[in-house]
C-alpha cells in the first residue's frame, strides 16, 4: 500500500527568511517532528526547546491526510497563481515542518517535478534527503546528529547553547545565515547575531521578515 502524507497546512505566501527571502512560494508544512512532539508540556524534555511552529495534527488550511503524492501536488497547484509561468515564474514549493524529511520522499519529489515545480526543503538535517530536491536549507539544532552536511544554505538559529557557528563553518554549503532566536530575548539575540556576522563575514543575517510583515 502507498504511504500517506500527514500535512498540517498548505498555503501560499512569500518566503520570509534565508536566501530566498521575498520569493513567492507554496508552503507544505508536514505534521510531526523528531526533535519535539509539539506539545507544550513536553517542551522541557525536547531536543529543540525553542520551536515556535505549530506542526501538530492536520487541521490547518489545506491540511489533511493525503493518500497519494498527486493529491498533495493537486492542492499546491490550486494555490499557485494561474499563468505565472508565462511570466517566467516557475512554481516553487517549500517543504517544511516540523521535520519534513520524516515524510518527504522520492515519489512526492517526482510528482512535483512532473508538474513543473521547483522543490525546496527546510530541515533540521537529521534525516537523509531524497534525491532531486532542488534547494536544501539545513537548520542544525544543538544536541541533534547532523547527517546532511552539504546543501544550498545553512541557517543557524542563534544563539544556541552548544551550537557554535564555528562548528558548522567548514561544512559544504555556499551560504551561511544566522537567524536570531525569536522569543522574549529577540532584541538581544538580534544584536548578538548582527555582531557575529560583522566579525565573521562568512555569515549573513537572516531575519524572519514574514513576522515583521504579519503574513503567514
Amino acid at each position: 500500500m502507498s504511504r500517506r502524507y500527514f500535512v498540517k497546512t498548505i498555503y501560499f505566501s512569500l518566503q520570509g527568511e534565508g536566501h530566498q527571502t521575498g520569493r513567492p512560494a507554496v508552503f507544505c508544512r508536514f505534521a510531526g517532528c523528531n526533535l519535539w512532539n509539539g506539545r507544550e508540556e513536553s517542551r522541557g524534555d525536547a531536543i529543540c526547546r525553542f520551536c515556535d511552529t505549530d506542526f501538530v495534527g492536520v487541521d490547518g488550511p489545506g491540511g489533511g491526510e493525503y493518500a497519494s503524492p498527486e493529491e498533495v501536488v493537486d492542492q499546491a497547484d490550486a494555490l499557485w497563481p494561474p499563468d505565472s509561468e508565462d511570466a517566467g515564474a516557475k512554481p516553487f514549493v517549500v517543504c517544511t515542518g516540523g521535520e519534513p524529511l520524516l515524510q518527504l520522499d522520492d515519489r512526492l519529489v517526482a510528482a512535483f517535478h512532473a508538474r513543473g515545480w521547483e522543490v525546496a526543503v527546510e530541515t533540521n538535517g537529521t534525516r537523509p534527503c531524497p534525491e532531486g530536491v532542488d534547494w536544501v536549507c539545513v537548520s542544525p539544532k544543538a544536541g541533534a546528529p547532523l547527517v546532511i552536511d552539504s546543501g544550498d544554505e545553512l541557517k543557524l538559529v542563534y544563539p544556541q547553547e552548544d551550537a557554535d557557528p564555528a562548528d558548522f563553518a567548514s561544512l559544504d554549503f555556499p551560504r551561511f545565515f544566522l537567524q536570531p532566536m525569536d522569543g522574549p530575548d529577540l532584541e538581544r539575540n538580534t544584536q548578538a547575531a548582527l555582531d557575529y556576522c560583522l566579525a565573521h563575514p562568512q555569515w549573513r543575517l537572516s531575519l524572519q521578515t514574514h513576522k515583521l510583515l504579519g503574513i503567514p
